[in-house]
Formats: C-alpha cells, structure tokens, sequence
C-alpha cells in the first residue's frame, strides 16, 4: 500500500510538471532540457532594436551589457507561490502545487549540459535579429556571445542540486559574471556553493512573518526563518550582495522600519527599492493598483534610506523604467563588467 502510494504521489508529480512544461512553452519559454529555461527578456530586445540607446538598469549601475545577458534558470519547481511572480503556479493551473518533498525525486538536467543547451537555445531564439535593419550588426554578434548569465528567470534556483557547479561551468564557458537570485528559502545551500557567484541577491518581500505568509504562501512551514537564517549569512558572501525589496502596494509598501531592521541584520552591499511589475501571472492575482509608481518607490526608499543613516546606507541610483531605487553604503555602484566588457 506504501509503495502504491508512493508511486501515485511520483506519478501525480511528473504530471504537474508535464503541464508546468507545456504552459512554459506556450508563454515563449525555450527549454533547455528537462526543467532549465532561457528566455530574452524586455531590455535585450530593447537593447538590439535602438542600438543600445534602451537597457537595464543592470547595465546602468552593474556593467551588465543588456545585449549579451542571458536570463535562465535550472529548475522551473518553486517552494514559494508568490501572488506578485510573473510565473505560472501549479494553483494558477487549478492543481495542487507539488510537494517540496518530491523535489528529489523529480528530474534535473547535468550542469554543463545546461550551459551548453541554454547557449544553443540563445542563439537559435535571437537568430530572428539577424539582418533587421534597426539592429546594429556587430552588437547582433555580440548578442550571440552573452558574456552575463542570471539564474532567475523562473523556480528558484538554489533548489537545484548542483547550482554551484551551473556557476562554475559558465564561468568555464568565458562568462564574466553570473548573478544568482533567490528567495533565500535554502541558506545552507548558500553555504555550500562550490563556486560563488559575481553577485548574489536575495529577495525580501515583506517585513515581518504575517505580511511574508499572505504574499509568498510558501509551501516550507519555515519559510520566514530560513530567510532571516540567509540574510544573517550574508555578511560571509565574498561578492557583493544584494537585498531586493519586491514591494507590492496594499500589502508591503509599508513598515519601512521594519525592513531596516532585516537590512542591519544582512549589511548587504546593496540595497534595491522595487516596485513588484504588473506583467505575467501577477494579472491573475492582483490587480494594476497594486504595482506601487515610481515615485511611491522613491518616497518609501527615502524613509528606509533615514532609517538606515546609523548603517551608512543612502540612495546612490534610480531607474524610473523599472521602477528601482538603489541604496548603498558606496557612493557608486561597482561595475562587475567595465566597459570594454
């Protein structure tokens, strides 16, 4: 009976991502392999079709050329089901979400088979550019050879087994840098990465426990400690660090105290202020009055920036097209990329 058991809840599992899969495809998702996905994202295009006149605030305050970052990610299972996530959830499908304890028993594709299958589907995915009068021909060949990969484009990363190895081998593969996003779900991970990123960011959603269940509703019973266990980590993360605040008007935008109290405890090199975006699956559980404007960001980062004066944090960059505040105790971002790439 155990085992007949066993193999239903297997079954059930492989189904769900079967239909993860298939709805992935269908939103523009390039598989490469069984869960690890690649897809341009809005500033690349932007990037190609204006000649390099639109990008990222990534390349604005990191160096990161928006023409040569590749987003990606190993898994597509998340422990978390965010209501603000662009991405498809097994409830947003009518299914039950797939139980964390399945997670090692579903398949994982090998590292350097990743890098090599995200770097094939890159290419084949912008070869739609070639020739298009609006793209300058060499930042097209430039495109081709992305030298920044970040592991966030759906899942979450540090569920997959070997993340540190993705790391090292797309470093192998000549990428100068490789950013890292997590929900900071798994600091023991975190921990024992084999190989560090160029830069790692943990989002922090909300600023106490209540208000981080309604937003994440993780699947982990301790979701909130185990985050507060990796932001008290980060202060022994070698490359720069990041908290990202994903604000979400109505339910986050609020207790900036709160969040410089999470902020002290990490001391993170960075700081950024950001509107949670009205694109994707959010549509389906919020609506556009919940994505905060710009300057709803801005006057909430100022506040967080007055309560964090005694920790040397001040607002140092803005980006008004993604709605992102910046916050450091630099008075410059550092490039992780200089300009000759």
């Amino acid at each position: 009976m155990v085992i007949k058991k066993t193999q239903q809840a297997l079954y059930q599992t492989y189904r769900k991502l079967d239909i993860l899969r298939l709805v992935y495809r269908r939103l523009g998702y390039h598989f490469a392999g069984v869960q690890a996905v690649v897809k341009p994202c809005h500033w690349l295009k932007k990037s190609l079709l204006t000649r390099g006149k639109s990008f990222c605030y990534k390349q604005l305050w990191y160096g990161i050329p928006s023409h040569r970052c590749l987003q990606m990610s190993p898994v597509i299972v998340c422990n978390f089901q965010c209501l603000y996530c662009w991405r498809a959830h097994e409830s947003d499908l009518h299914l039950t979400p797939i139980d964390p304890k399945m997670y090692e028993k579903i398949p994982y594709d090998p590292p350097k088979r990743i890098v090599d299958e995200t770097l094939r589907a890159w290419r084949s995915i912008l070869a739609g550019f070639k020739g298009n009068p609006k793209v300058d021909p060499k930042m097209f060949e430039e495109a081709l050879n992305p030298i920044h990969v970040t592991l966030s484009l759906t899942g979450e990363p540090t569920l997959y087994p070997w993340v540190g190895e993705v790391i090292d081998q797309y470093f192998k593969q000549g990428f100068k840098s490789v950013f890292l996003v997590t929900n900071g779900s798994m600091p023991q991970v975190l921990r024992e990465l084999k190989r560090e990123p160029s830069q790692l960011y943990v989002t922090v959603p909300a600023p106490d426990k209540h208000t981080f269940r309604i937003i994440t509703r993780p699947l982990i019973p301790d979701a909130w400690e185990r985050l507060v266990e990796t932001l008290r980590e980060l202060e022994n993360i070698r490359p720069p660090t990041v908290i990202r605040l994903t604000l979400v008007k109505g339910l986050s935008l609020k207790n900036p105290e709160k969040y410089a109290e999470l902020i002290s405890l990490a001391r993170p090199t960075y700081v950024e202020v950001k509107a949670a975006m009205s694109v994707g699956y959010f549509r389906r559980r919020l609506n556009k009055d919940n994505m905060p404007k710009h300057a709803e960001i801005k006057q909430f980062a100022e506040k967080l920036s007055d309560h964090l004066r005694k920790d040397g944090y001040k607002i140092i960059g803005e980006f008004l097209p993604s709605r992102v505040v910046l916050l450091s105790t630099l008075e410059q971002p550092m490039k992780i990329i200089g300009e000759k790439g």
